[in-house]
């Protein structure tokens, strides 16, 4: 098994960007999701209504980068804003039609769950199969990592309590990932998709992709081989 993929998300529930290189610290992958769309009423912009999270639609319109450590965010109309611009703000309220600001993380991260999510081409590929029709591309569901593992079937969940092994890195397997609505949204070129969550929902308990916590701490690279240890 090798890294197939790896990904980092500037800004939580905007399109992110994909790496040759990533460290990983005890966090997750260095810098991911450090910033978030904040509401007047201090939730943080997400695909989805929790307790800390609010629904922005029309947040997978935009992508962000990073450039020196500072997030560049690509607007829906192509124009782009760096974190600090004074105007920032004014201009995701505009195209978010609400007032909102641009945050960085303080005590709480503000990852749904685990601090690393992973997916692998098995499981990307048994979903395929299901959906013929469909465009099923990983970034679609927004690993940290892609993780070759050459095989069509949807057994992953037997690697939860494991570690991965990828040079000086160890992760842990901690759960399987619950899927939302996000997985069928409409990001970037991909269409909307309403039958990759029900498909996920019948036939895998609305699960798809692990969480894991970091062990040991290092920089993986695209192409890295990895070994499971399965518990």
């Amino acid at each position: 098994m090798h890294i197939r993929e790896l990904w980092r998300y500037p800004v939580k529930s905007m399109l992110g960007e994909s790496c040759e290189t990533l460290a990983f610290d005890t966090r997750g992958a260095k810098n991911d999701r450090i910033f978030a769309v904040r509401t007047a009423e201090g939730k943080f912009g997400s695909g989805k209504n929790t307790r800390r999270f609010r629904r922005i639609d029309g947040l997978f319109r935009f992508s962000a980068s990073y450039q020196d450590d500072a997030p560049v965010i690509t607007f829906p109309d192509g124009a782009t804003r760096r974190g600090g611009d004074r105007n920032l703000d004014a201009a995701l309220s505009d195209a978010c039609a609400q007032p909102v600001t641009l945050t960085r993380e303080a005590e709480v991260p503000h990852f749904d769950a685990g601090a690393v999510h992973l997916v692998t081409t098995s499981a990307l590929a048994w979903l395929q199969n299901q959906l013929p029709d469909c465009t099923v591309e990983p970034s679609r569901f927004r690993p940290n990592l892609v993780v070759d593992d050459d095989g069509a079937a949807l057994d992953d969940k037997d690697w939860i309590g494991g570690i991965i092994r990828i040079g000086d890195v160890e992760l842990e397997v901690a759960e399987a990932t619950e899927r939302c609505g996000m997985v069928a949204f409409p990001q970037g070129s991909y269409a909307f998709e309403p039958k990759i969550l029900r498909t996920i929902t019948q036939n895998a308990n609305l699960n798809f992709g692990l969480y894991a916590n970091v062990r040991a701490t290092g920089v993986l690279s695209v192409n890295d081989p990895l070994r499971l240890e399965k518990p």
